[in-house]
């Protein structure tokens, strides 16, 4: 009897020795297809003189009075005036899309066929928490602040914008009014943002920068409108109730 189970435990060595020797070529598969699925690598230096597209992945938290979010959002823009982003929830599922050109801004829910156009402060104040034009989100990226006259400057209100620069002269923080900005991380030794924080009397946040890239074409038709022709437009009180019902 003591044979028997000497030679069945051998016998079971030997089949978990060979399964180990035949699934080694699928675990290296695996590895290597998971490597080669992440995100590509941030480059950015050098940078271009000309900086004409950016277009990148990005995480956002936003805590505030009506409770806290979590998103990811995709974004691409071409320089000085056409946006997109799309926000997803963190199972990875769209929940709506922002598209700004230099004529119109819309805000679409494409699960439902919708969508709401109105000025790009206000869908940009929904997705974010506060007002920004669309270069004023760019600029918050990339550090680029000076290279415009600073967009939409609340002048009926008296504000601008103030800076605070690194060593490096890097703008670091930012204030307009009772927003406030401040980049915790840059990526390298570039302007770029990585992870910023940014606090307002109606809520605070943190956006991190996952992934982004420069000047690389974008896909034909990224900020096309043509597809609201076959949705349904809504009162931004109606769009409102879908993203509560959608979450």
């Amino acid at each position: 009897m003591s044979r028997i189970l000497n030679e069945g435990q051998s016998k079971a060595k030997q089949n978990i020795s060979a399964l180990k020797v035949s699934l080694f070529p699928i675990f290296f598969l695996v590895i290597f297809f998971l490597a080669n699925c992440r995100p590509s690598p941030v480059i950015l230096l050098p940078l271009p003189s000309n900086i004409e597209s950016i277009e990148g992945y990005a995480s956002l938290r936003i805590n505030g009075d009506q409770g806290s979010s979590r998103s990811k959002f995709s974004f691409s823009f071409l320089l000085p005036h056409q946006g997109r982003i799309e926000v997803s929830n963190i199972l990875g599922r769209t929940l709506y899309q922002i598209i700004v050109t230099e004529e119109r801004a819309a805000f679409i829910v494409p699960s439902k066929r919708v969508y709401w156009q109105g000025e790009e402060e206000e869908i940009i104040q929904y997705f974010l928490g506060f007002r920004l034009d669309l270069y004023e989100m760019i600029n918050l990226l990339s550090g680029k602040w000076e290279s415009k006259e600073m967009g939409h400057e609340a002048e009926e209100e008296n504000e601008v914008w103030s800076f605070a620069k690194d060593e490096r002269d890097r703008i670091m923080a930012g204030q307009r009014g009772e927003f406030r900005f401040e980049v915790k991380e840059f990526f390298a030794d570039t302007p770029f943002a990585r992870t910023l924080v940014f606090q307002h009397p109606v809520n605070y946040g943190r956006l991190k920068v996952l992934r982004i890239n420069l000047n690389r074409p974008l896909k034909k038709g990224v900020f096309s409108l043509s597809v609201l022709e076959r949705y349904e437009q809504k009162s931004w009180a109606e769009i409102e109730k879908i993203l509560t019902d959608e979450n």
